[in-house]
């Protein structure tokens, strides 16, 4: 029997929902949702809606820094190089091209409006002769030092801290916190709005001319992930419900070093200590890194996440380590502050001990398919950011593009949204849609249970290794998990998390069963050839089509 998944998650009727009004409407206040905030006509109403605070996002948990050509012994071309090669022939070149062009002129708007990243300071390690001047550093897959940061290792709470004092203080933005959208509204083909939810007013309709998805991630569908707990795909799943298309959805990036402590949450450790000269070695103290490829530790991370997972394999050891007792301990401390105080929560001392790392789910490179401007194929519909296929990233994403696509596209689709909201009419009407309630079932379902089994399952079957058997027998048991749990209507975020969860995950792994190679982030033990011949293509996706095809 199909899986099948419903239009909407929720009962509603127009008459006794309230109604809100606004010209654009934007989900997601990360990087990508502000800075699309900042390209609305003044003259225009806009709201930011947020599934938690304003503050928690991947945005802002960022470590690493902004890609960007600022040095003169750098190049446009070769930062285009560097991305073509780590998105391993699936990247679109022109969108490549474009966003890095326009990158420097996003890094001076940032400082700006106050965002305060590193610099040379006199007396600091490695300051030299170019006092003053931004620090720029080095991560895998890059040629150059081209990376700006903040605040050493917490450059995306430095930029989020200065385009949320502009949000709020400057542009005085219309916002709303702790508010989940549960669907977006469509009508004679258009999105219209959202159908959102809080605990202050319940469930309101938010009716708008434009709508923008910034809704970040999805990293929380596995076990191991470095994602904060609000990335369960929830505009993935939404678009996919609306019926918009999606693309590349078998690409979930793995970050190579996660720390990997019992008890511990999945702590990012930044791919920049690998730039600043942190070496990876097996359990017995092994650098193992030059054994499977000439750029070692600053390969792109899908290389170095597979040679990590076959040094844990033929060790049996539940993780490697970063060494960086080679390299100077004050200087260290003071580019990695916050890591140096994650690490000592737990007894390490990063200057002296190796801390123990393994890959954890990190980025979804798939997404809503967006054109150059942040259109997606749902008319009234924009997007920017990680919940997005842009073809930026190709099959794999190459280190500190993520938080420049979210400028680059946040700003591409505000300018665009606000242009065709000023487009048209100044008539505000509800439209008459309602979903019916369904008969609640007898049996009571534990959504953390199902949680818990869904997160462990895509780490075993579509981690940073798949293969066909694995893949199908996913399919099959979730399935039967959608089966029984998409047709129940929840009346709170826990249920609606969860069934986005299922919806994406299954969306993920059917795609990664169509994909017969490997590719990226996309490794296949029965297939692990690259095939040009027959795979050098993108996969899309939609509900109709997924729908039409019937089970794999």
């Amino acid at each position: 029997m199909p899986t099948i998944v419903p239009r909407y998650l929720v009962p509603f009727h127009p008459k006794q929902i309230p109604h809100h009004f606004v010209d654009v409407l934007i989900i997601g206040g990360g990087i990508a949702g502000l800075r699309a905030l900042m390209e609305i006509d003044p003259s225009q109403s806009v709201l930011v809606v947020t599934k938690d605070r304003l503050q928690e996002s991947n945005s802002t948990y960022a470590q690493g820094g902004i890609a960007s050509v600022l040095d003169t012994e750098d190049c446009f071309d070769d930062h285009i190089d560097d991305t073509m090669t780590a998105g391993a022939g699936l990247c679109n070149r022109d969108v490549v091209d474009m966003v890095v062009r326009e990158a420097p002129a996003h890094i001076r708007q940032l400082i700006t409006w106050g965002t305060q990243f590193d610099r040379k300071l006199a007396g600091q390690p490695k300051s030299g002769p170019d006092e003053g001047k931004l620090v720029l550093g080095r991560e895998g897959g890059h040629s150059h030092f081209r990376i700006v940061h903040a605040l050493g290792d917490a450059t995306g709470k430095e930029v989020m801290r200065a385009m949320i004092e502009r949000a709020r203080q400057e542009l005085k933005a219309q916002i709303w916190q702790d508010t989940f959208t549960i669907d977006l509204l469509t009508h004679a083909g258009a999105c219209q709005g959202a159908l959102v939810w809080n605990r202050h007013h319940g469930k309101t309709f938010l009716w708008a001319k434009q709508t923008i998805l910034c809704t970040g991630g999805v990293g929380q569908i596995y076990r191991e992930t470095t994602n904060p707990a609000v990335a369960t795909g929830d505009g993935h799943s939404i678009a996919y419900r609306a019926g918009a298309q999606l693309a590349d959805m078998e690409f979930m990036q793995f970050h190579p070093t996660v720390l990997y402590i019992a008890g511990s949450s999945r702590s990012l450790i930044s791919e920049a200590m690998r730039g600043e000269g942190a070496l990876l070695v097996d359990c017995h103290g092994h650098r193992f890194m030059p054994e499977y490829d000439p750029r070692a530790e600053l390969a792109p991370r899908d290389i170095v996440s597979q040679a990590i997972v076959e040094e844990m394999e033929k060790t049996r050891h539940p993780c490697v380590y970063l060494d960086l007792k080679h390299l100077d301990a004050a200087w260290v401390r003071e580019r990695f502050p916050g890591i140096t105080r994650r690490c000592l929560e737990f007894g390490l001392d990063i200057t002296t001990d190796r801390i123990p790392v393994r890959p954890g789910a990190h980025y979804m490179v798939g997404g809503v398919t967006i054109d150059e401007q942040g259109r997606t194929t749902l008319s009234r519909l924009w997007a920017a950011g990680e919940v997005t296929s842009s073809g930026l990233h190709g099959a794999n994403r190459l280190a500190s593009n993520s938080l420049l696509e979210g400028l680059v596209y946040g700003a591409h689709a505000g300018a665009g949204a606000s242009a065709a909201a000023r487009n048209q009419p100044d008539t505000y009407q509800a439209i008459p849609l309602e979903n019916a309630p369904v008969a609640p079932p007898e049996t009571m379902l534990d959504l953390q249970d199902v949680r818990n089994s869904l997160r462990s399952l895509m780490w075993r079957s579509a981690g940073v290794r798949r293969d066909g058997e694995g893949l199908r027998a996913a399919a099959a048991t979730l399935d039967t998990w959608c089966r029984y749990a998409l047709n129940r209507q929840f009346p709170d975020p826990a249920g609606w998390e969860l069934q986005n969860m299922l919806t994406i995950a299954r969306v993920m792994i059917h795609a990664a069963i169509e994909r017969e190679e490997s590719r990226g982030v996309h490794q296949r033990r029965d297939f692990p050839q690259q095939d040009n011949t027959h795979w050098q293509k993108r996969l899309t996706t939609s509900r109709s089509t997924a729908q039409a095809q019937g089970p794999h």
